[in-house]
């Protein structure tokens, strides 16, 4: 719980504000006769949250008294908190926002904007860099992402585990140095959120480089930078890599690589026209 007056004021305030809005009617309740409060009553959001009544009540009264993060969940639930109202609770309780329930972080308008940047190779990412969706030329700028599962379509992973992806880079320990310390950048907005501790304890075990440039602490921002690629089909790449947020919320940018000489613009256009049948765009379900 709030470990200050003023926030557990706060947190009091905020759940009977939320208990306020609800109708009976809007949680399965009957409606009943003689009601003298506005929204539910407090014996209602307990009974639905499965918590005691007294206990609630306290709560709502700003008390210094515990509560863990699975009786905020529970109350956030029979609330009918949005996902951004129910971090904000747990963000006033003082615990760990936990993860949000996978959503898709690509709309139509994204993948509009990923079709024509074609030639450009471009891709939609997570914060964590997972890869939500690209284009062809991205499709096939490391080899074939198409012909990996969808859970195993992140740079990071692929850069300390792939070979193909390896290969492809003129100087691979800049460019894992590089994600290495934007990852880390990344983690500290995040680092109390199980997900990603999960994927940065995997990616420790995957690959001892990756354990090895993480221990070292570096950070980086998201910056454009040059990257120089060797393709095993249109040859070397010398490209400009820049990114852009989309939703900073949920964490999705989209990132593209133009070319930075002719030589390079002609073989990206190239890649792009190589194979007419397939989609012009990928995208994770």
């Amino acid at each position: 719980m709030p470990r200050s007056d003023e926030t557990r004021a706060a947190f009091a305030a905020f759940l009977r504000s939320r208990r306020a809005r609800l109708s009976p009617s809007d949680v399965g309740l009957p409606e009943g006769v003689r009601r003298r409060v506005a929204g539910l009553r407090r014996e209602e959001v307990a009974q639905l949250a499965g918590v005691g009544l007294t206990w609630y009540t306290w709560l709502e009264q700003g008390r210094p008294i515990a509560a863990s993060a699975q009786v905020v969940s529970a109350i956030a639930r029979a609330l009918r908190l949005s996902d951004d109202e129910r971090d904000h609770l747990f963000a006033l309780a003082d615990l760990p926002v936990p993860d949000r329930d996978s959503r898709p972080c690509v709309g139509a308008s994204h993948l509009d904007l990923l079709e024509k940047l074609l030639p450009y190779p471009a891709a939609v990412q997570t914060a964590r860099f997972d890869i939500r969706a690209y284009n062809r030329s991205y499709r096939h700028l490391f080899g074939d992402l198409d012909q990996l599962p969808a859970e195993g379509r992140n740079c990071a992973v692929l850069l300390f585990t792939d070979t193909e992806w390896q290969r492809a880079h003129v100087d691979l320990d800049h460019a894992q140095r590089r994600i290495v310390a934007r990852l880390r950048a990344a983690f500290g907005r995040h680092h109390d959120e199980p997900a990603w501790q999960r994927f940065i304890a995997e990616l420790e075990e995957q690959s001892p480089r990756f354990a090895e440039l993480w221990r070292l602490g570096d950070v980086g921002g998201e910056r454009a930078a040059t990257k120089h690629l060797v393709h095993a089909r249109v040859g070397e790449l010398n490209l400009e890599m820049s990114s852009l947020w989309l939703d900073d919320a949920l964490g999705s940018r989209v990132v593209w690589f133009s070319p930075r000489d002719a030589a390079t613009a002609d073989r990206l256009e190239r890649l792009a026209a190589e194979r007419p049948d397939e989609a012009l765009i990928s995208a994770v379900a």
